[in-house]
């Protein structure tokens, strides 16, 4: 079920069943600055598998926390006081943040039980906060790639029409603001040995953790 809304304004209504499906345990597909994403809530076990197996991967595999707050993050990860001047700089925006994960999400994401590490997302555009907010404030989440659609040309950008004749059965909803330019890939930065580090330069500014 395609939800076509308007960015900068929600529609209420979307929202509730966004809310609504992520509270049942289904799945939810929507565009970020990066990519298309899926998405689920993090504490619920059998939605987490159902997202792993729409990706293929195996649960030990890393996925992204997309958070709306900070109060959210903390919640999930230890934040010292470095790393949140650092962060409060540059989030919402396009970095991805390693910390080490705290119980309340290790009880349900096994990658984060073997390495007690969990990936951070703070997205800048106000429907992915809006609907990361309505969610309960976290939401875990995989970007769609053109080798997960049979027959997408990797040329040209996924739409939401194309996901759902090709997804659609495993998504509750795909929520559309219309034509989205992405911009690429996050940056990376590690703050599990206590300093920051690049591990991947992407759309973020890597020279700010440097």
């Amino acid at each position: 079920m395609i939800e076509y809304v308007v960015e900068h304004n929600p529609d209420d209504r979307v929202l509730k069943k966004a809310s609504q499906i992520v509270n049942d345990g289904g799945l939810l597909c929507f565009p970020t600055e990066t990519n298309w994403v899926v998405v689920c809530n993090p504490f619920n076990k059998a939605a987490v598998e159902k997202l792993y197996q729409l990706r293929h991967i195996d649960n030990s595999k890393h996925l992204t926390v997309l958070c709306s707050h900070f109060s959210d993050a903390m919640e999930i990860a230890f934040i010292d006081d470095g790393a949140f001047s650092l962060m409060k700089k540059v989030v919402p925006g396009p970095y991805t943040f390693i910390f080490e994960a705290q119980k309340k999400i290790t009880k349900f994401l096994k990658a984060s039980r073997v390495d007690h590490q969990v990936g951070l997302r703070f997205p800048p555009n106000k429907l992915c906060r809006s609907i990361i907010s309505v969610c309960g404030g976290t939401l875990l989440s995989t970007h769609l790639s053109h080798d997960m659609i049979e027959g997408a040309d990797p040329d040209y950008p996924l739409y939401s029409a194309l996901i759902e004749d090709h997804l659609g059965n495993h998504i509750g909803m795909i929520i559309d603001p219309g034509e989205t330019e992405f911009i690429g890939s996050t940056t990376i930065v590690d703050f599990t040995s206590g300093v920051p580090e690049v591990g991947r330069i992407g759309a973020g500014d890597p020279s700010l953790f440097q």
